[in-house]
């Protein structure tokens, strides 16, 4: 009988019989079963709570080290001596320089030093200090033995100069870091700031029997005491915008989260048909231009028969930090424009915009060259710069790994601290806002009297997360305006747009927004635009009024369409004046307004702007 089978069996000759010859056929291996959709969620969950933790770790570190670096990035710095030194290492004949150069030095200060000591006339100094630096220039620097080691020390600081630039395949901003801290270190180390190598404050222990040390201490002490405390320096309560200063009368007649904007009373009986508003920086409070009556601009304009409109920036705070550059816009500058439509109707405006409130202006009038051409009647800058390829020394921390670190600073307290600012702005100026008064407080024991332009600068601002992070990378770092790649409500934001009058100002010590980047308003602005360059820094050569100190400035036309410069043959050739350059906007201005017209009325309530209150407003209060 035959053998029964189960179907898999009676199927197994037929398998065989198709496979008579080489290998027996494998096994197939039973494929997984598929997850199910629940377990990828799982999956998913997984890996996203992963990794925002992760984010979340490594922004809090990052932000723990800024804390103790003053905002800077150890990262950065360590990449760019690094570059520089392996550069250094394989560059023989740079090194050969530096061999030489370090000898023929020391044979030149061992000449001066035996020439001194013979007697005789005054030798010629080995080295000279560059135009701007004034430590030594007193007298007492040349007598021995302080002659030996001023000399000495500036020899090696020419050394250091030479060292950190122009080594072969170093990339720029490396070199330029470099080359900065070394200086800012060799600045830290100068005998004028320690009392046994400076003649000046030798002269004054022996003379003052020590007090001046003993009051340097306690100047030393009550500082830290106050910045611990959180107070500013000794005097600042003398100032207060109200008070002493910002006291231009005024009203408060908008209001929004972001800014209030001020209305200035008139001060004569008629006024220009055109109304100026004023865009201060949003990292400054908006009195800079209110100092007290003798410094203020504003009251210089209204005294002049302008009507003025000023914006105040709210001082932000964590609940803000998602405000970016197109809520500074929408609520800051049009927001403002649509008031001072409804208050001074059909009246174009002269707009001036100070630092980055400048620049801000400059976005807001290329946009407005597009939906409403008409809205402007001029465009004023100062100190402001809307290509920022060279924008001097404050580019030398904007890269991505500063950057990146900043943003997990601003991540977690949703703001810029005013303490995280202050350190990269005064190493730009070390020696006249560190050191010069490291050695008059604490070493001299001076105690200088507060004044108003002092007071303010310590009144500092903080800035949101998002509006900081966005400036700095589209501004700074990939300068997306001067390239064209900016755009708000859809519309590009092409400088070349805008056809209204320009005058623009820089200052000539200016480390902030250089002269030379504002001069490139020359290559974007197409209409009439009027230059100046005048003496000072960033702050100081702009508050200049028309009483006081003697200043000068440079000025000249260049009118719409003509051919434009280069800064070197502009600075040869732009003729000088004597004075404040107020007096040449004031002039500017009044050639490009029309008659003179009753003051409007503070406010505009029938048409939603009521009077909010007197100035200088609470946002300026706010601490």
């Amino acid at each position: 009988m035959a053998e029964k089978r189960s179907p898999a069996t009676a199927l197994a000759p037929a398998v065989v019989s198709r496979r008579t010859s080489g290998p027996p056929a494998r096994t197939r291996a039973t494929p997984p079963a598929e997850p199910s959709i629940d377990h990828r969620r799982d999956l998913l969950r997984d890996s996203y709570t992963a990794s925002a933790l992760g984010d979340v770790l490594d922004r809090a570190v990052h932000a723990a080290v800024a804390r103790t670096t003053a905002g800077i990035s150890p990262a950065a710095l360590m990449l760019a001596y690094l570059d520089w030194a392996i550069h250094l290492r394989t560059s023989p004949a740079k090194q050969l320089q530096l061999w030489e150069k370090a000898v023929r030095d020391t044979m030149r200060l061992t000449h001066y030093a035996l020439t001194c000591a013979g007697g005789g006339a005054s030798p010629r100094p080995c080295a000279a200090p560059s135009p701007n630096d004034l430590r030594f220039s007193d007298p007492a620097w040349q007598q021995p033995p302080f002659n030996l080691i001023h000399q000495s020390f500036l020899l090696t600081q020419d050394w250091w100069r030479v060292a950190t630039t122009g080594v072969r395949g170093v990339a720029r901003q490396n070199e330029q870091m470099v080359s900065f801290l070394t200086r800012q270190m060799l600045d830290m180390w100068s005998p004028v700031n320690f009392p046994t190598t400076n003649p000046i404050v030798l002269e004054r222990t022996l003379a003052d029997g020590g007090m001046n040390l003993a009051r340097g201490m306690q100047y030393l002490i009550s500082d830290v005491e106050r910045h611990a405390a959180g107070q500013g320096p000794v005097g600042i309560d003398a100032f207060m915008p109200g008070r002493t200063v910002a006291i231009t009368p005024g009203s408060v007649v908008y209001r929004n989260r972001l800014i209030e904007l001020i209305q200035y009373a008139p001060s004569t009986p008629k006024v220009r048909a055109e109304p100026i508003l004023i865009v201060p920086a949003w990292i400054m409070k908006y009195y800079i231009l209110d100092l007290s009556p003798a410094n203020s601009l504003v009251k210089h304009l209204t005294d002049q028969g302008f009507t003025v409109f000023m914006i105040s920036w709210k001082n932000p705070t964590a609940e803000d930090r998602d405000l970016g550059l197109d809520d500074y816009l929408e609520l800051g500058i049009l927001d403002a424009l649509d008031a001072v439509d409804a208050i001074m109707p059909d009246a174009p405006v002269h707009a001036a915009g100070y630092c980055l409130g400048g620049t801000l202006l400059a976005m807001a009038a290329a946009y407005l060259a597009r939906a409403n051409p008409k809205h402007l009647q001029s465009l004023t800058m100062l100190a402001a710069q809307t290509d920022f390829h060279e924008a001097g020394e404050l580019t030398l921390f904007i890269n991505e790994s500063q950057l990146a670190m900043l943003d997990d600073v601003m991540w977690e307290q949703g703001f810029l601290d005013t303490t995280q600012m202050a350190g990269a702005f005064q190493m730009l100026r070390s020696n006249d806002l560190v050191w010069s008064r490291w050695v008059r407080h604490y070493l001299l024991g001076e105690r200088p009297p507060m004044f108003d332009l002092m007071a303010w600068n310590a009144d500092a601002t903080r800035m949101p997360y998002r509006m900081h992070s966005q400036y700095l990378r589209r501004l700074f770092l990939d300068n997306d305006l001067a390239e064209g790649r900016m755009t708000f409500r859809g519309v590009p934001l092409v400088l070349e747009n805008i056809r209204q009058p320009a005058f623009a100002v820089g200052t000539t010590r200016d480390h902030v927004a250089p002269w030379r980047s504002v001069y490139k308003l020359h290559h974007q602005l197409s209409g009439d635009l009027t230059f100046v360059l005048t003496e000072g820094g960033h702050n100081a050569g702009i508050v200049v009024g028309p009483v006081g100190e003697e200043r000068s400035f440079q000025i000249m036309d260049r009118p719409e369409d003509a051919l434009s410069s280069d800064p070197q043959t502009w600075a040869a050739t732009a003729p000088h004046q004597d004075g404040s350059w107020w007096s040449a906007w004031i002039d500017w201005l009044d050639q490009h307004s029309t008659d003179a017209v009753t003051p409007p009325c503070m406010g505009a309530g029938d048409a939603g702007y009521p009077v909010l209150g007197a100035a200088p407003g609470t946002y300026v209060l706010q601490p």
